[in-house]
């Protein structure tokens, strides 16, 4: 299991487009991948869960990852998510 804390850059937060977008990036890989925020975890290739935590700009979430290329899944969603997800525009 890998796990890495980042705080959401984009004004807007993690709403339907950056949160479509870190859907697709999750599945580029075989882990097992959670967001969490506060005390709540859901299911980060869920679009439903993502949107259910109601992520802001400037909120600290933590990335999980279990399988086979965690370390790869978490540093790659770290980037999507500090890059304010510009480089997907």
């Amino acid at each position: 299991m890998f796990v890495k804390d980042v705080v959401v850059q984009n004004q807007v937060g993690l709403h339907a487009r950056p949160a479509t977008f870190f859907i697709q990036k999750a599945n580029e890989f075989k882990s097992s991948i959670w967001i969490e925020k506060e005390e709540r975890r859901v299911n980060a290739k869920s679009l439903l869960g993502i949107l259910s935590l109601g992520i802001v700009g400037g909120t600290s979430i933590r990335i999980i990852a279990d399988g086979t290329d965690e370390q790869e899944a978490v540093d790659g969603l770290v980037d999507l998510v500090e890059s304010g997800f510009e480089d997907e525009k």
